[in-house]
């Protein structure tokens, strides 16, 4: 179980997030929502450690932890609204990169990218570079980038932002897949037909924040 307690965060003069308490139990979805600008995205990258909260603690199964130490554990992992694939790299690539970088041997790597390319329907993408592909098989590649390294925790900053109503509905059905596998996730949307397809709760960011 993930535990985030008394988390607040200010840049400059502006409070972004205070005193916020939040609960997202194993195997579990939870829907972080709220309108542009309201602090999902700040929230997010503390969950995620890629930003430092002024105050609180985040933790993992009862204990007190940093979010870098369960990134670099490989217990989260992350799926950015913008995909963030490496462009000069085949899908494959993007999925074994990393796991070859944390000691996967390449056959490994390989084996699991397979099969998660096989799960995702991107088996006739493995060859393909990002720029060829479409919105919809970006975030799939995305997400399988993320599941490769075998995260406990999976994040997602906006995972619907790019994509029409089809492959948002594509995309609700991979979430609820995820789910039913156990993995627990944490969705940052400001879409709520989709936060109320694939959560099992719903957590509506307190109002007067700014991010």
């Amino acid at each position: 179980m993930l535990e985030l307690s008394g988390i607040s965060k200010q840049f400059g003069s502006r409070n972004i997030l205070n005193g916020l308490n939040l609960t997202v139990p194993d195997g579990q979805t939870l829907a972080i929502v709220g309108p542009s600008g309201v602090g999902k995205t700040t929230l997010l990258r503390i969950i995620a450690g890629l930003e430092s909260a002024d105050a609180g603690t985040i933790a993992w199964d009862g204990q007190a932890t940093i979010p870098e130490q369960l990134r670099e554990q490989g217990i989260l992992g992350v799926v950015f609204q913008g995909f963030e694939l490496f462009p000069q790299y085949t899908v494959r690539r993007n999925i074994t990169l990393a796991p070859t970088l944390t000691g996967a041997t390449k056959a490994a790597a390989d084996a699991r990218a397979n099969t998660l390319m096989e799960q995702l329907e991107l088996t006739d993408q493995a060859d393909a570079y990002p720029y060829t592909l479409s919105g919809g098989q970006k975030q799939r590649v995305a997400i399988a980038r993320a599941l490769a390294l075998d995260p406990q925790v999976l994040l997602y900053d906006e995972p619907t932002s790019a994509l029409d109503p089809a492959l948002r509905d594509n995309v609700a059905a991979l979430v609820n897949q995820l789910k039913q596998g156990g993995m627990t996730q944490v969705v940052v949307t400001h879409d709520m037909d989709f936060a109320r397809s694939v959560a099992d709760n719903v957590f509506t960011m307190p109002t007067g924040t700014e991010a």
